[in-house]
């Protein structure tokens, strides 16, 4: 995708006219990583590039995106290491490299919250979803109901080299529209909906009250309440059942960050969260529309599948100030900053208004990425939630207690129990005959 433009000043500006007015509450995310978004972000004096690796420092931006009462946070993830290069590494040394495994920071953070969600992310391309799904079930467990994962396609050869299972295709971003290039796309997306199918089988394959752990009678589950999942496709053979009991949210929340049409497919037949990164109002009306489609094609239509926008925020108090401090971070960076996503600078207001804005397109609520760790994300809890609060445009209080709840989603029903009772009522019928 090209960088998208950096967004203009505020239509609450004395010279423009006044912010449409948003009538629903918004929901708001961030998105983590690293120091933050802008590759200069580390050498920013309170950053902490020393701590970037310590569960504390994942800890404390979780507290303060939980401070500020968000819906949830995700945290990057890949297989290979950062690169400026969308499908190859670099060789800089002046940039952010390395992560930790996203579903294990999620699960050590998780005891130190109480409500906001966790999404981690999880390339899909080159893991088992065998292996994910008992490990986003475990995660579910243990932040009691707040788990969600962001799947992630892979096209990178380097990452192809890790595991040595695939035959490398290189790409390029201007091939993405060639045959070879649709063809590829439509593979690795085809192949995430599959992985999600698994996830989500997987999930269900223990019922709610599949645990007896019934002592005096030695009984600890009842193993009719366990199913085979018997998935077989070209790309996945699985059987099941899992090894972890069903999740307490059921199904854990699955979004998908997209920014073209194979990507709108897969959130709209198998998500519940789309991260989409439109340029402007109609942009993002065209997407959701788009993400609808796919939705209805898909059956889903009663559904509810949020879509959220992805922004990079820099933010500061005076106007003007925050388009200085980028222009000084691009400075210190060598380069100018650009991102898949549209980039604001600006202040908590003039944010506010360009969600409002937004939101008239569809939207059901914003992933925000903080240029700039901790500061953005501080202004964004203590500047931006405040002024939405004044708004009326945002919670005061966690209103539920799972991160279903929370989006308005509720506890799916498992689709192996209604079989099971479909089942044994024909027979009871059956008998009776």
């Amino acid at each position: 995708m090209p960088a998208s433009p950096a967004a203009s000043p505020s239509p609450s500006s004395p010279s423009s006219p006044a912010a449409p007015v948003a009538t629903s509450p918004l929901h708001l995310a961030v998105a983590l990583d690293g120091a933050g978004w802008h590759p200069a972000a580390w050498r920013e004096p309170d950053a902490r590039p020393e701590e970037l690796f310590t569960a504390r420092y994942w800890a404390d931006l979780a507290a303060e995106a939980e401070h500020g009462l968000l819906d949830l946070l995700t945290i990057e993830d890949g297989l290979s290491l950062q690169s400026e290069h969308p499908f190859e590494p670099d060789a800089r040394t002046d940039r952010v490299r390395g992560r930790l495994d996203a579903v294990l920071v999620a699960a050590r953070i998780a005891p130190l919250t109480r409500h906001i969600g966790l999404v981690p992310t999880a390339v899909v391309t080159h893991t088992e979803p065998f292996h994910l799904s008992k490990a986003v079930a475990t995660l579910d467990f243990v932040s009691q109901g707040r788990a969600g994962l962001r799947v992630k396609v892979s096209a990178r050869v380097d990452e192809v080299a890790h595991f040595g299972r695939r035959a490398p295709r290189p790409l390029r971003l201007e091939e993405l529209d060639s045959p070879a290039g649709l063809a590829a796309l439509a593979e690795s997306f085809g192949e995430a909906e599959d992985y999600v199918e698994v996830l989500r089988r997987l999930w269900d394959s223990w019922e709610d009250d599949a645990e007896i752990r019934d002592a005096a009678t030695g009984r600890f589950i009842d193993r009719n309440k366990l199913h085979y999942i018997d998935f077989e496709g070209s790309r996945f053979s699985v059987r099941g059942p899992s090894i972890t009991p069903r999740p307490p949210q059921g199904q854990p929340l699955v979004a998908a960050l997209a920014h073209r049409g194979e990507p709108f497919q897969l959130a709209g037949r198998s998500a519940d969260l789309a991260f989409v990164t439109p340029r402007d109002a109609d942009d993002a009306r065209a997407i959701v529309a788009e993400i609808r489609a796919a939705q209805r094609a898909a059956g889903r239509e009663a559904e509810t599948v949020h879509v959220f926008a992805d922004l990079v925020v820099f933010l500061e108090e005076r106007p003007g100030s925050a388009a200085e401090q980028l222009a000084r971070l691009d400075a210190a960076a060598g380069a100018e900053y650009t991102s898949d996503a549209r980039v604001f600078t600006g202040t908590s207001t003039e944010l506010a208004d360009l969600l409002v804005e937004l939101a008239q397109a569809g939207l059901s609520g914003f992933r925000l990425r903080p240029g700039r760790l901790p500061y953005d994300l501080e202004r964004i809890t203590r500047g931006l939630v405040p002024e939405l609060q004044r708004r009326g445009l945002f919670r005061t209080a966690y209103e539920a207690p799972t991160l279903r709840g929370l989006l308005g989603l509720p506890r799916p029903a498992n689709r192996y129990a209604a079989t099971a009772a479909t089942a044994a009522t024909a027979a009871t019928a059956a008998v009776g005959a």
